[in-house]
């Protein structure tokens, strides 16, 4: 395990310290499109950030008599970032409500009466403007307990919404998307995004496109790191989603006269969202203003002992639910890949 500069491919770290732990978890209707995620449970996958979020602060789930996986059997990333919970306890972990179907059970959840989002593809009905405000109130208003904070996200069909996203808001970076499947199913997100864009015309503000095409983890967490950055460093968790959610922050910072603060950000994913070769996140984040921080780690289940995870290696699942800043986390408090390794296998085969 290791971590590098995305841009340089130097060696690199995010902070050092206990981190907070937020998961900004989130349904858009987007994933009941047949085919365009593997997020989950076939047929349930708006109950994945409900399981995730029990996981990662439980180790167990309560709204399914199982963990999700993908349709080929690889379990979700959250058991990664439970695992690294286990060696190295965050300072907090907790559950921002940005649009649920379920409430997760045993949680400590912060519930902002965002109701889940729509397709894309007839429009998201989303209240950007008023989500975006909540963001801002909640990054002004958070109470750091650690040294910095994690902020992560959790929502299936994300990559697809985080693309129409950016090419509404003008940013030329359609093919840059990752996925959580090996070969990802670029006709279905192609039609997808299409038929979003089609609903958008260059009358509209930014508020306006968003909320049609967009989803409600991207537009709150731009909020809330514009505002809780002036205080605190913040380590955005995931991949090209993330990436996205700095490109809204940014362009949506000219609404509100904000600056953003890049000093006090850090993007922070795996080393198989930064490998992977459908995607491109250097090349999202170089439509920034100020090139970010920005860092992957490596790791690997080479040697596990549990046939399915080594497919994290061969290019499925990738990311979420924090999985790249919680081994960034843990290289930091010196935990080895064997050490890792030998406690995610532990959870597989306790639960």
């Amino acid at each position: 395990m290791q971590t590098f500069n995305i841009f340089t491919d130097e060696i690199d770290s995010i902070p050092s310290g206990k981190a907070d732990f937020l998961l900004a978890a989130s349904v858009t209707k987007t994933c009941e499109i047949q085919g365009i995620t593997q997020a989950g449970i076939p047929g349930k996958i708006w109950l994945t950030p409900t399981l995730d979020a029990e996981f990662i602060i439980n180790q167990k789930v309560f709204s399914l008599d199982e963990l999700a996986e993908t349709p080929t059997g690889v379990p979700t990333p959250a058991i990664i970032t439970r695992a690294i919970h286990n060696l190295i306890p965050f300072s907090s972990v907790e559950i921002l409500d940005l649009g649920l179907k379920v409430l997760p059970q045993n949680c400590i959840v912060s519930n902002f009466d965002i109701p889940i989002s729509d397709s894309i593809v007839s429009g998201a009905n989303i209240d950007a403007k008023s989500i975006f405000e909540k963001g801002m109130r909640a990054g002004k208003n958070y109470e750091l307990k650690g040294n910095y904070l994690i902020l992560a996200e959790c929502v299936p069909s994300g990559t697809t919404t985080a693309a129409a996203t950016a090419l509404a808001l003008g940013y030329e970076c359609r093919d840059s998307f990752s996925s959580s499947f090996l070969n990802a199913p670029n006709s279905i997100k192609s039609q997808t995004i299409d038929k979003a864009l089609s609903l958008i015309n260059e009358d509209m503000s930014n508020f306006e496109k968003l909320s049609l095409v967009s989803d409600n983890m991207l537009i709150f967490c731009a909020g809330f790191l514009l505002e809780a950055s002036r205080r605190f460093h913040i380590v955005l968790a995931g991949g090209t989603q993330m990436a996205a959610c700095l490109l809204v922050a940014e362009k949506l910072r000219e609404d509100v006269l904000m600056r953003v603060k890049h000093e006090n950000i850090t993007l922070a994913t795996t080393a198989w969202v930064k490998n992977d070769k459908n995607s491109d996140i250097a090349h999202i984040l170089s439509f920034l203003s100020d090139k970010p921080h920005a860092v992957y780690t490596t790791f690997s289940f080479e040697q596990a002992s549990i046939p399915i995870l080594k497919k994290y290696d061969e290019g499925e699942a990738k990311e979420g639910v924090g999985a790249g800043a919680a081994l960034g986390y843990a290289y930091a408090n010196n935990i080895n890949n064997k050490k890792l390794l030998e406690t995610i296998e532990y959870i597989m085969f306790t639960i």
